[in-house]
């Protein structure tokens, strides 16, 4: 027996051990076979985002004393400042507020556009509803505190059935008082196509025509380091996002950037501290150097995600299931949408995900009424930061057409091992036409 053969039946062996079927890993086998030049393409763009990165912090001469814990107002953190330069040069940004004050993705992009909106103004979303938690944000159910309470107006343009944005609306809806433009890269809970970064620079051109000085901002959650470019090079004013998701790195315990136009992210620093202090304070309390040592290592850790999202893309659409992404499109952000049809197999993927986990693997997920949804919603979630969507996790809402959305993994192996075990628990409850796997 070669090395090779031997190395591959003590992997199987293993697989086998951990409670995945014969039939489940063959299946899955056969089909992580036909992606080794896909797989070569995402390491490519991940080594290029590496150097990107490593080019960043070389230029604004990261230094140990960058990881120094600093504390109470925070004056003159170092690697508070240094990390915002990076960061805005990774992004190709005039300026970044990179902070653990931002508790989460939500409260970031409620942060960019309460302190670039005024009351009078009109915000518009050219792409449909936007994430179900930023609805109460804006006032679409209402909400103490919302965008409506302060006089802040929003109206929405859908895409198209086939995914592309109408054009002809959206020109009809920027007026006089469209101060801002959100524009969410990828699809929330929707299975709606994800916006590529060369898709959204169309967009932008296409709204800077109708009105130039209108703000531009991206929901860039779960799109960093995916792609070559980034929103800001192709016109975004503000891009947001959560360092518990692909920058972060998996390192990052909580955490949110705003990057863009030095003006957006004043106000958004104004909005965040108060009047007059801005960034001088926000003490970076110990976590700086897991904020350095996550974006570090995120494009490596973002091109394991890819790689479990087009596996399973690959194999839920060779089952039989709608996917979005399909198995063979071009990918722009790290979620997988699987159309699972049923409340039944909905919950199965998820206790599949959990049962991967390397925490809380043996808790069973279930539905509940979680704040900022419309819905019940069940997460699958053994995470080592509570909420790391980075980290291998899948969720979905109990509502037709019960589609379920996986994403991360810290590394392809663990991602890899999620999805064999989604398949298990449905494979176990007949929940899949098992002559597919033949």
């Amino acid at each position: 027996m070669s090395i090779q053969n031997e190395a591959e039946t003590i992997i199987t062996q293993q697989y086998l051990k951990m409670g995945i079927q014969k039939e489940v890993y063959d299946f899955g086998h056969s089909i992580e076979a036909g992606l080794k030049e896909r797989f070569e393409q995402i390491d490519k763009m991940a080594e290029y985002n590496q150097l990107k990165v490593i080019h960043a912090m070389q230029k604004n001469k990261v230094s140990a004393e960058c990881f120094n814990q600093s504390s109470g107002y925070g004056y003159n953190d170092l690697g508070r400042d240094t990390l915002e330069k990076v960061y805005a040069d990774v992004f190709c940004a005039e300026d970044a507020l990179v902070r653990p004050q931002i508790t989460c993705g939500t409260h970031a992009l409620a942060l960019a556009l309460m302190s670039n909106l005024r009351p009078g103004d009109e915000l518009l979303s050219p792409v449909g509803k936007p994430y179900d938690t930023l609805e109460e944000v804006i006032g679409i159910r209402p909400s103490k505190g919302s965008l409506a309470e302060y006089g802040i107006s929003y109206r929405q343009v859908d895409l198209l059935e086939d995914g592309s944005f109408d054009f002809e609306n959206i020109k009809k809806a920027i007026n006089d008082k469209t101060k801002l433009v959100t524009i969410q890269r990828s699809k929330g809970y929707q299975t709606r196509p994800t916006l590529s970064v060369d898709r959204i620079g169309e967009l932008i051109a296409f709204v800077k025509k109708i009105k130039p000085d209108v703000i531009c901002m991206v929901d860039n959650c779960y799109g960093e380091f995916v792609e070559e470019k980034e929103p800001i090079e192709v016109g975004a004013d503000m891009i947001v996002g959560s360092l518990i998701k692909n920058p972060g790195g998996g390192l990052a315990p909580i955490g949110g950037y705003i990057a863009g136009k030095r003006e957006c992210v004043e106000n958004a620093a104004y909005r965040l501290t108060s009047p007059g202090l801005g960034k001088e304070v926000g003490a970076s309390l110990g976590v700086i150097q897991s904020f350095y040592q996550g974006l570090f290592q995120a494009p490596v850790v973002t091109a394991g995600a890819l790689k479990g999202a087009i596996f399973a893309a690959n194999i839920y659409e060779k089952l039989g299931f709608n996917v979005v992404p399909n198995g063979k499109e071009s990918r722009h952000d790290i979620i997988q949408a699987v159309t699972l049809n049923s409340p039944e197999a909905l919950c199965a993927f998820c206790e599949g995900i959990q049962t991967a986990a390397p925490v809380d693997s043996y808790v069973t997920p279930e539905p509940w009424d979680m704040p900022g949804y419309d819905a019940q919603v069940i997460m699958a979630a053994g995470a080592f930061v509570q909420g790391s969507s980075i980290e291998l996790s899948a969720d979905g809402p109990l509502k037709p057409p019960y589609a379920v959305y996986f994403q991360g993994g810290l590394t392809w192996y663990h991602a890899k091992l999620g999805i064999l075990w989604s398949l298990q628990k449905l494979y176990e409850r007949n929940l899949v036409d098992k002559s597919r796997m033949c």
